[in-house]
């Protein structure tokens, strides 16, 4: 009995000593600590410098002078210049219709008839009323002959100035049946033809001059502070406060571009838009494609130069006008900064940040002040 109790004993005994040692002899696990990877961040490198700002708008061009054509005498049109159409181009002073001037002639000979009876009349009476007033001084004729003279004279005299009035005008209305263009231009539109009857005052078609050009275009009041118009000017502007302006459109498969200059601001700002209209002019003479009427155009106004101005990507501007800064201990520190302006995709600073400091412009979902991320210079 005792023999069969000593075996498994025995046994126990030894993996109970196995298990003792076992435990004795295994290593101790410290517990490690996690190492945790810091962000990847872009960032710029701020290094400020001058900036040419601009203003951009859109609008259409119209012409800088249109008017109507309008006959100053009534008659039948005997002549119509081939460029009287729609679109086509006249000169200064070219004729572009002939009135009927048969009666015109008529009435200019008769103004001249009556001219020369006038004169021969006025120089008859003058001469009688001085030979008047050489016999009144011998004694020769009454005082009364030489007032009946006298009256004569000055009636003679009026019937000249009128007959000289009646020539002139029928002399301006002869010329007046040869409608001339006031300017160099083009037609817009007319409504005449041969053998139609005008009336003097009638409008019969409407030009404008094609040496230049005028684009009027909306700008926020706010960014008037980035021209140089003094606020104090409504109007034309003087030519040395001009900003300059390239005007871009897409016409006939081209990008074409012109230059010209704003000369002109209106005095009223729209109460709905905040917006004020400046007005561009552009010079055919000195761009080498004509700006069409109608066109639609982009315009980019050049304006005041900033200077030590930070450019930053738009994206790099967080909540409440700060930006996040990357310490020497690549830590983000959030910065206030004062803005200048946003252009398209930049963010134009102008205090706030230092010449050399790194700027943060990766887009982060949790930005804690402090935390450490790992600073990569963007090169783009």
């Amino acid at each position: 009995m005792i023999r069969h109790l000593i075996i498994p004993v025995f046994i126990l005994g030894i993996f109970l000593f196995l298990a003792a040692t076992l435990m004795a002899t295994a290593p101790v696990l410290e517990p490690s600590s996690v190492e945790k990877l810091a962000t990847t961040v872009r960032v710029v490198e701020i290094q400020p410098k001058s900036v040419q700002l601009k203003v951009n708008s859109q609008g259409s061009v119209m012409p800088s002078t249109e008017s109507q054509l309008i006959p100053e005498v009534s008659g039948k049109v005997s002549w119509m210049s081939p460029n009287l159409v729609a679109g086509g181009y006249f000169d200064d002073q070219e004729i572009l219709i002939r009135v009927d001037d048969t009666d015109y002639k008529t009435k200019l000979d008769r103004a001249q008839a009556n001219l020369t009876r006038a004169e021969a009349e006025q120089q008859h009476n003058e001469f009688e009323y001085r030979r008047m007033q050489s016999l009144v001084k011998r004694n020769l004729v009454s005082r009364s002959q030489l007032e009946n003279s006298l009256r004569a004279y000055r009636v003679a005299e009026a019937s000249l100035q009128d007959a000289t009035a009646n020539f002139n005008q029928a002399e301006k209305d002869l010329a007046r049946t040869q409608i001339r263009a006031p300017f160099a231009g083009l037609v817009r539109s007319e409504n005449v033809d041969i053998g139609q009857f005008v009336s003097r005052g009638s409008p019969i078609a409407t030009i404008y001059a094609g040496n230049q050009a005028e684009v009027r275009l909306p700008v926020a009041d706010r960014q008037l502070a980035f021209l140089n118009i003094p606020v104090s000017i409504r109007g034309e502007i003087p030519q040395e406060f001009q900003p300059e302006v390239t005007l871009t459109a897409q016409y006939a498969g081209q990008t074409l571009k012109w230059k010209g200059n704003i000369v002109r601001s209106e005095a009223e700002i729209d109460v709905s838009s905040r917006m004020v209209q400046l007005v561009a002019r552009v010079e055919s003479t000195s761009n080498p494609v004509p700006l069409s009427i109608g066109l639609f155009v982009s315009a980019e106004i050049q304006g005041l130069a900033a200077k030590n101005v930070v450019v930053l990507p738009r994206e790099a501007l967080r909540n409440d006008n700060q930006v996040l800064v990357v310490d020497d201990e690549n830590r983000l520190r959030f910065r206030k900064i004062e803005t200048l302006r946003l252009y398209q995709d930049d963010l134009l600073v102008q205090a706030g940040l230092e010449a050399g400091e790194r700027v943060c412009i990766s887009p982060l979902q949790t930005a804690i002040e402090g935390m450490v991320v790992n600073p990569v210079i963007n090169e783009a």
